[in-house]
Parts: structure tokens; C-alpha cells; sequence
């Protein structure tokens, strides 16, 4: 189907952004006596780990995970009180680490997992991300898919496929449903009953179709994968819940086809937006200031779906 039939965004488009815009929500905070309030453990969020990208992106909520309140403004108070902290969920095997990001004073009570790129959940790319969800008020779990292991940059590329084979999809689809349970399980103890979003870059992106056939709308309402590698479309046909695909025209490792394909099968209003002269990972990890302004954007069209799918439509 090709480009004629996914939504295509040249860096001087705006006019999918006009809409439907997710604005500051108050009053959210979750009771501390809940079980859930196991947050209030938290420190205020001032990690030391540097943001990934230019000054647009961070212009966007004007805050990161170096500071916040930075600035003035409605954002800027939204994005005041966002905490975070590194977890050990699940037991025995299926132990793993995991990050949770918690937005505080605008707090909407819903749920995203975040699924990471290979470069894992400590990577400041993935976790300024996450962060910048988390200010716009919902509560972001990122777990470590690699279990300590991510691919590390500057390894030599001839050992990357090697590094791949040894990450068991098995291993990684049950750590993902260790995450689910614990984030459903959560929320229910907080009274709570909303089903989360899930959201994937680059390798977590693909991880998402798997995640979505195995679900089949029990836990997961809606998603957005980022130029999702290695995806399989034989499990397609049992997603239940709309997809958002963002990816670039210019990305060999996401090809605009096979996106289009993912489009019709899903169907359920899913939707492929792709950008025009963007390659790989340009979302989360931008290199100029001209991706920085598509990040932008495409950072605002996820933003604008979760709102649509977990607080519109929940």
C-alpha cells in the first residue's frame, strides 16, 4: 500500500497537531493510603543523567530529568513534581529491574509501559523520554529487557547479531508480561481499574505487536510503536486495540510497507504516520535541530493518541 496510504508529515506540517491537543490535568493524585502510594518513597526527580537532545526537545514540557521546575508556565507546574524510581518486580526467575516514573501533581491515573530500544532502560535517551511522558501525568514503567545486558555502544557491529541471538524473545515476552501483571496488580490495589498503554522503540517496538496478539486487549487499550524492527505479521490479526505507527521515509530497518501492512490487518482505527526524510530512532534520539522539531511533533501525535485512548476512551 505504500505511502499512499499512511499519513505523511514533511517537516513544515502541523495541521494533525491542531487537535484533540492533550492539555495539563489537575486534581489526579493518588490517595497515599492506597497500595499504590508505595511512590511516596520517592525523592523528587533530579537524576544525573543528561538529556539526549537538542533544546527544542527539551523546550517541549521545559523540564527533563536533569531538573524540573525550571521556567514558568503551565507545563512547567505540571511537570514540577514527577518522581522516580528503580524497582525489583516479579520473583525467582522472573525477577528483573525496572524503572517508574510518576507524575505527581497532575496525576491521571493511567498506566504506560514503555519498552525500550536495544540500548536498554538505563539508557538517558529511553528514560528522558519516558520522563517527559510521565509529565504530562501518567505513571511510566520501563523495564530492563536485557536483563543487565543491553548492546552497548561502540561495540563492533559484526558482534551485534550474536548479541541478538542471545537475547531469548521468549525470555523478553515473559519479562513484558512480569511487567504487565505487576502494573495491573498496582492498580488494583489503588482501586483503579483503567487498562494501560503500551508504547516501543525500535526493538520494543516490534515487541509490541507480540505483546498485543498474546494480550488481546485484556490489559493493553492502546499503543504507538516507534519504527518497530524485526515484527512479525502473522500474529497481527489477534490485536484487539488501535496502533499508532510512527517512523521515518528514510529507514531501512522499518520499511514504510511493511508498516502499512501491520495498518490493514490491525485495523481497529490504527494509523501510520510517517515522516518525511527521517531515518531511524530520529524520535527519541535526535540528531539536529531539524529532528528535534519532528520529535516534536511526533513526541505531541503519541501524546495526543494516549489521551484518546486512556482518558477519552477508557
Amino acid at each position: 500500500m505504500g505511502l499512499a496510504s499512511a499519513t505523511t508529515i514533511s517537516s513544515s506540517s502541523s495541521s494533525l497537531l491542531s487537535s484533540s491537543l492533550c492539555p495539563a490535568r489537575r486534581g489526579f493524585l493518588l490517595p497515599c493510603h492506597h497500595h499504590f502510594c508505595f511512590l511516596s518513597t520517592f525523592s523528587k526527580c533530579n537524576l544525573n543523567w543528561k538529556r539526549s537532545s537538542g533544546k527544542k526537545r527539551g523546550e517541549r514540557v521545559k523540564c527533563s530529568a536533569v531538573g524540573v521546575g525550571v521556567g514558568v508556565g503551565v507545563e512547567d507546574e505540571a511537570c514540577e513534581l514527577v518522581n522516580g524510581v528503580e524497582l525489583s518486580i516479579g520473583e525467582g526467575d522472573d525477577n528483573i529491574q525496572a524503572y517508574l516514573f510518576k507524575a505527581v501533581k497532575n496525576n491521571n491515573g493511567a498506566g504506560v509501559l514503555l519498552l525500550s530500544d536495544i540500548f536498554g532502560f538505563q539508557d538517558s535517551a529511553t528514560r528522558d523520554f519516558a520522563y517527559q511522558v510521565a509529565c504530562h501525568g501518567y505513571n511510566v514503567l520501563v523495564p530492563d529487557l536485557f536483563r543487565g545486558d543491553p548492546w552497548e555502544k561502540g561495540q563492533p557491529k559484526p558482534m551485534f547479531e550474536q548479541w541478538l541471538a542471545s537475547q531469548d524473545l521468549q525470555r523478553v515476552a515473559n519479562d513484558i508480561a512480569t511487567s504487565t501483571k505487576w502494573m495491573v496488580d498496582e492498580f488494583r490495589a489503588a482501586g483503579i481499574s483503567k487498562k494501560l498503554g503500551i508504547i516501543g522503540f525500535c526493538f520494543g517496538g516490534g515487541r509490541v505487536i507480540d505483546v498485543l496478539a498474546a494480550d488481546q486487549g485484556a490489559c493493553f487499550s492502546t499503543a504507538v510503536s516507534f519504527y518497530g524492527t524485526r515484527m512479525d505479521p502473522t500474529p497481527a490479526s489477534k490485536i484487539k486495540v488501535p496502533v499508532l505507527f510512527i517512523s521515518g521515509d528514510d529507514d531501512p530497518l522499518c520499511p514504510i510497507g511493511v508498516l502499512s501492512k501491520f495498518e490493514k490487518i490491525i485495523g481497529n482505527g490504527s494509523r501510520v504516520v510517517i515522516f518525511k526524510g527521517r531515518g531511524h530512532a530520529f524520535a527519541h534520539r535526535p540528531g539536529s535541530t531539524e529532528e528535534d522539531a519532528d520529535a516534536e511533533q511526533a513526541f505531541t501525535l503519541m501524546r495526543n493518541w494516549l489521551h484518546d485512548g486512556l482518558l477519552v476512551n477508557s
